[in-house]
């Protein structure tokens, strides 16, 4: 593995550790993690946190921008799996929060709270939002004030649990829909729904490393690559697992979307057909699917983490994937401006391409990126040829 990749993982490693649970022995932090989760979800009623709602004049509203008081709010604790100290001591960090001001209706915050459980200090995303059928309530005639709503989702630590806010997000959209304001079906669809936020939002990434292992490197290179990926013959948690792991490893929202958009297409074209991953039998078995040695490497990494038993250490070792790929694609960038100009610089380029592991599918990227740009093209037919002659063993 490459001395800057394994120095990043290990600090990564090192530094979530310590967040989670206190140390302790090696053998001690490697418990089902699911176990160690916790929910809390509030009735909220008071002051309706708004978003800059206009008034009738179209000024903003002055009401948007109040902070409530304790007074002006009350929480209603609707189910929880937490000790009642503990839930006592959540409830009161919650209203703090909220006379604060830093609540948002639909957007999650993720803070470190001391509560007496074992794994204190805990991560705590937390989150102010509105089922859906209220909005069928308050056109109603009824006088009675539809709740709101506080979830509160415990585990790992702070910046453990960061980096799954838009997985926490998400999860909470589906809350919103099957949430009854009457509580009719608490125990038959919420419940459950709350019970397995961790194994539904943070432990994907490591099941889907733990069911390919050594052909981790097809599904990181398609994800790199943006090529399309069927799922066969499995089951539908196992299919969502992998769907989840490819957006989580793509690189949507770093790069242009029209970029991603082209690319697809590209990709698609080229290959005239998608990888299939068919688990239908005891292993998956991969068709149409490529790699290269930056998707080995990380590979390699993620094996490696896959010892220290920690869910929030693989979406780190993702994260950190994603970003020595777009500073690849930036270098690359950077080389091919000056090889317009110096003959040298191409060399460079065609150099860099070669040894950083994943030059196929980097160049196919910024060669769709500026495909309006004839000298940059020109360049990259060059690289290209070259490539194309002396291929990468």
């Amino acid at each position: 593995m490459l001395p800057s990749l394994q120095e990043s993982v290990e600090g990564d490693e090192k530094e979530l550790e310590s967040c989670e649970e206190g140390g302790g022995l090696p053998e001690e932090r490697k418990p089902d993690r699911s176990s160690n989760s916790y929910y809390c979800l509030y009735g909220y009623l008071g002051c309706r946190v708004h978003q800059g709602v206009d008034s009738d004049d179209g000024s903003p509203s002055n009401t948007a921008a109040e902070t409530p008081s304790s007074d002006d709010f009350s929480l209603s604790l609707v189910d929880t799996n937490l000790p009642a100290e503990a839930e006592t001591e959540l409830r009161g960090f919650i209203a703090k929060q909220i006379a604060k001001g830093a609540f948002f209706e639909g957007m999650g915050n993720v803070a470190s709270v001391e509560l007496s459980i074992p794994e204190s200090p805990v991560g705590c995303y937390y989150c102010l939002f509105q089922p859906e059928k209220c909005e069928e309530t308050a056109n109603s005639e009824s006088s009675i004030t539809p709740l709101d709503y506080v979830i509160c989702f415990l585990g790992g630590s702070e910046k453990g649990l960061e980096l799954f806010r838009l997985e926490l997000d998400k999860y909470i959209q589906d809350l919103k829909i099957n949430l009854d304001p009457e509580h009719n079906n608490l125990e038959t669809c919420v419940k459950p729904h709350l019970k397995t936020w961790f194994e539904d939002s943070v432990c994907p990434i490591q099941r889907v490393v733990q069911l390919f292992q050594e052909k981790l490197d097809f599904v990181l290179h398609a994800a790199l690559s943006y090529t399309p990926v069927e799922v066969k013959e499995s089951d539908e948690r196992t299919k969502k697992d992998i769907n989840s792991f490819l957006r989580a490893a793509s690189l949507q929202g770093l790069v242009q979307e029209g970029t991603m958009t082209s690319l697809c297409i590209a990709m698609t074209e080229e290959l005239h057909r998608s990888v299939i991953i068919d688990c239908s039998g005891p292993q998956p078995q991969f068709h149409n699917a490529g790699s290269n040695k930056f998707c080995e490497d990380w590979m390699q990494a993620f094996l490696n983490g896959s010892e220290a038993g920690n869910p929030f250490l693989f979406r780190q070792i993702l994260e950190n994937f994603k970003l020595k790929a777009i500073q690849d694609i930036n270098n690359l960038k950077r080389f091919i401006r000056q090889a317009e100009m110096d003959h040298y610089a191409l060399f460079k380029c065609y150099l860099f391409l070669r040894n950083c592991g994943s030059g196929d599918v980097l160049l196919k990227i910024v060669k769709v990126e500026h495909s309006e740009m004839q000298e940059t093209k020109n360049v990259i037919a060059v690289l290209e040829e070259f490539m194309r002659e002396t291929p990468i063993a």
